[in-house]
């Protein structure tokens, strides 16, 4: 079954989110956007291209005014400007111009890429979003952020870009590996800790189907969880205030991701970034320590650590004030009043956050004492 979420923009409808469980009514969407006159470049990976590039392509040819395919290599070490100059000079030799749109179609290292080039090419074209990873599909595709890493800082080039559409097609989950789905789980859980604790006992309740990957399940799953970032983008678009809850896990996450050179995937560091801000609200009496131990515990059925090895903790603090968070010297750290609310805070301090990454940090003595 087909659903949709309209979004909103300065209280205005800006685009729309279609749930579906093919590929077969992306032309009719796009059809919808009046791409019958324009060109379009599908901006993919290599290995999203293998999958389902040719079968994207194959629903435009004939029918829009030119269809074109742009692959680069998978990964987020190719998140980078390099990749963006090379999309630029593809669209420029294809003859694009700002009546043109770029399609996404892969995870969350091409949505932010491609976004990244159509908010900047010719100071801004047209870009419809269709994520093929559960953790684009219930957070990188939606609200408008795009952005490419640089020097392996995280995100820290970027644009605020409205895509015209996002199509969610959920049965492409099907052939996402395990690593990759429960990655994109932590941004799921992070939605219901933040804003809705109805949401998160959902998701433990229906466990057992979402790991064995039920499509209705996933549907569901994934349309309830754009809901919630739905009300926290439209109000705050550009990320001004509420919107940072989003950032609930990402502070301390971002720093491990950086550590170990993106060899855990983002989920994987929110995940420990969560359990470390769980911590530090504990710690602060704003959750009991069976809420704490509760919120650790749930992301070890969904494949997620709750631990790191082979880390300097000093190291971590330090890069956490790297973070693009930063506000007058100060990190925005986002901390639990409860499950299902969230609170931005600028006081937490730098011993807390190392207390905290000490918290998370497994060390081989460990096992034995």
């Amino acid at each position: 079954m087909t659903e949709r979420l309209q979004i909103l923009y300065n209280k205005k409808p800006c685009y729309t989110i279609v749930f579906t469980q093919s590929f077969e009514e992306l032309w009719t969407e796009l059809s919808a956007l009046g791409c019958e006159n324009r060109r379009i470049c599908v901006v993919t990976d290599e290995k999203v291209d293998s999958l389902y590039g040719q079968e994207v392509l194959g629903l435009l040819e004939g029918k829009c005014k030119k269809a074109v395919k742009f692959a680069f290599p998978e990964g987020e070490a190719n998140k980078t400007l390099d990749t963006v100059k090379a999309i630029y000079t593809f669209l420029i030799r294809e003859g694009f111009d700002r009546k043109d749109l770029i399609l996404a179609l892969g995870g969350g290292v091409v949505g932010d890429t491609a976004g990244y080039a159509a908010a900047t090419y010719l100071r801004g074209i047209d870009v419809v979003q269709v994520p093929t990873t559960l953790l684009s599909q219930t957070d990188s595709s939606i609200g408008g952020k795009t952005g490419v890493d640089f020097d392996g800082y995280k995100n820290m080039v970027g644009a605020f870009k409205m895509p015209s559409l996002v199509y969610i097609n959920l049965s492409v989950l099907a052939t996402l590996e395990d690593r990759q789905f429960y990655s994109g789980f932590a941004e799921v859980m992070k939605h219901g800790l933040i804003k809705d604790e109805v949401f998160y006992q959902w998701l433990i309740e229906n466990m057992y189907e979402i790991c064995d990957r039920d499509l209705p399940v996933l549907q569901e799953m994934v349309r309830r969880s754009c809901c919630i970032k739905k009300l926290v983008v439209e109000k705050d678009p550009t990320e001004q205030g509420e919107r940072a809850l989003l950032n609930f896990g990402h502070t301390i996450g971002h720093a491990i991701e950086k550590y170990k050179d993106f060899g855990l995937t983002h989920g994987e560091c929110v995940a420990l970034g969560a359990v470390a801000a769980a911590y530090i609200s504990w710690k602060r009496e704003l959750l009991s320590m069976e809420e704490y131990y509760e919120i650790r515990d749930m992301f070890v059925p969904f494949n997620l650590p709750i631990s790191v090895e082979a880390i300097d903790p000093e190291e971590i603090l330090r890069l956490t004030r790297s973070d693009k968070k930063m506000e007058a010297g100060n990190i925005k750290f986002v901390l639990l009043k409860k499950i299902g609310k969230a609170v931005i805070d600028k006081t937490v301090t730098q011993q807390e956050i190392l207390d905290a990454i000490n918290e998370i940090y497994y060390r081989d003595e460990d096992a034995y004492a």
